[in-house]
């Protein structure tokens, strides 16, 4: 099996094909071996999800995604604006979709969720010492606010009724560390 010592791909070139809430952007760029090669993805300012514990349970979001064409449950998540911090941005989704403000709220990891086509970085936090009070999604979104025993949560990953990478890696996260 060949092995190389440089994994690196150089930009050659690019344009930006549609700028909005993703930008699509296609590159040109020079391969390991001397070659070109075109490089299509989406250009993202990245996003945050938070995990809201309360004891043994955790708060899911419902609604739904019409790319999957699915209700699904999900930890609360969005883009972050370019004048945010992935805190802030953890902090507003949080209270946005659950209407929950924390006393206490840890970035625990971070994964990219689509490395083959998207820039995107997911920063994931842990929110606790929770507080209830009114939800403000954006106009767009219908949320069902979901409090759901972790061993539940655990047995709907099992069975496929939680499908979304983001929350199945912070329940498993916390699972491993609780």
């Amino acid at each position: 099996m060949k092995h190389y010592s440089k994994l690196k791909e150089t930009r050659i070139s690019g344009q930006t094909l549609y700028k909005g809430i993703l930008n699509v952007k296609l590159d040109e760029v020079k391969l390991v071996n001397g070659h070109r090669a075109s490089r299509l993805y989406f250009d993202h300012l990245g996003a945050s999800g938070v995990l809201p514990v309360e004891g043994d349970f955790v708060y899911l979001v419902q609604q739904y995604r019409y790319p999957v064409g699915k209700i699904t449950l999900e930890i609360p998540a969005g883009k972050r604006e370019k004048t945010q911090t992935y805190l802030s941005c953890a902090r507003a989704e949080l209270k946005q979709e659950a209407g929950l403000t924390a006393r206490k709220i840890k970035e625990v990891l971070v994964f990219n969720p689509s490395n083959a086509f998207s820039n995107e970085e997911l920063h994931l936090f842990v929110a606790t010492g929770l507080t209830r009070g009114k939800d403000a999604p954006d106009e767009d979104e219908f949320i069902n606010l979901k409090r759901i025993k972790f061993e539940t949560a655990y047995k709907m990953v099992e069975k496929g009724q939680i499908r979304d990478a983001k929350t199945i890696i912070m329940l498993q996260w916390w699972k491993l560390h609780h």
